[in-house]
C-alpha cells in the first residue's frame, strides 16, 4: 500500500493566534502540511532556504509588515504563489501588494472551502506555467545522483508537470488512477522530492540544466 503523498507545505503567517488555528485545521483536512508563523522574521528565515507550496502572509502583522516582508522575498520571483490576508480596510493595501508580486488577495472573514479552493487552483495554476514556460523534453532530463526513471514513470511525471490530475494522467496514458499515484510516489522517492512543488522544482532545475 503505498503512502499518500503530501500536496505540499503553506506556510501561514498570522499574528492571529486563532487565524493560524483555523487555518491550519482547513489546510490539513485538505491534505497540506502547515507551518504557522506569528511574525514576518520567524518567515523570513524559513522562507530563504526552504520553499513551500504557498504562502498566506497577513498584511497586518508585529514588525514588518506583509508588504515588507513580500518586498523581501521578491515575491513575483518567489518560487510558490503569495497570498495576502486582508480586512475589509485593507483593499486599497492588498491590492498594492498584487502590484509587489502577491498572486492574489482573501479577505477576512473568509471561508475554508473557498481558501482551499483558491489555493488548489493557484498551485495547480502555478505549476502549469512553470512547465509550460521551461518546455522540458522529459525523456533526455537527467538527475543526476538519483535512480533512473522508467520511460512510463518519465509520461507519468511529464502529465503531472503539465499539472493532469491522476485520472486525467490515466486517460492520457492508458492507466487507472491508482496506478498513476503508485507511478507519482515511485518517481518522488527515486528523484527525493518532499511534495508536488519540490517535484517541479527538481524538474524545472533538471530542464534548466539541459537548456
Amino acid at each position: 500500500m503505498v503512502e499518500q503523498t503530501s500536496r505540499g507545505e503553506i506556510f501561514v503567517v498570522d499574528d492571529d493566534a486563532a487565524v493560524r488555528d483555523t487555518l491550519s485545521m482547513v489546510l490539513k483536512a485538505a491534505g497540506y502540511e502547515v507551518i504557522c508563523f506569528a511574525d514576518g522574521a520567524a518567515l523570513l528565515s524559513v522562507a530563504r532556504s526552504r520553499t513551500p507550496a504557498a504562502i498566506l502572509l497577513d498584511v497586518h502583522i508585529p514588525g514588518k509588515s506583509g508588504l515588507d516582508i513580500l518586498k523581501e522575498l521578491q515575491g513575483e520571483d518567489y518560487p510558490a504563489p503569495i497570498f495576502m490576508i486582508s480586512g475589509q480596510g485593507d483593499i486599497a493595501m492588498a491590492v498594492g501588494a498584487i502590484k509587489s508580486g502577491a498572486l492574489d488577495f482573501i479577505e477576512k472573514p473568509f471561508r475554508g472551502s473557498e481558501i482551499v479552493g483558491r489555493l488548489d487552483e493557484a498551485i495547480g495554476a502555478y505549476a502549469r506555467r512553470q512547465a509550460e514556460s521551461a518546455s522540458p523534453k522529459f525523456s533526455t532530463l537527467h538527475f543526476p545522483g538519483r535512480e533512473p526513471l522508467t520511460r512510463r514513470e518519465r509520461e507519468v511525471l511529464e502529465q503531472f508537470a503539465s499539472g493532469a490530475s491522476n485520472k486525467e494522467a490515466g486517460r492520457t496514458l492508458g492507466i487507472s488512477p491508482r496506478t498513476i499515484e503508485d507511478h507519482r510516489a515511485n518517481i518522488m522517492k527515486k528523484l527525493g522530492a518532499r511534495n508536488a512543488a519540490d517535484l517541479i522544482r527538481i524538474v524545472m532545475t533538471a530542464a534548466q540544466r539541459a537548456s
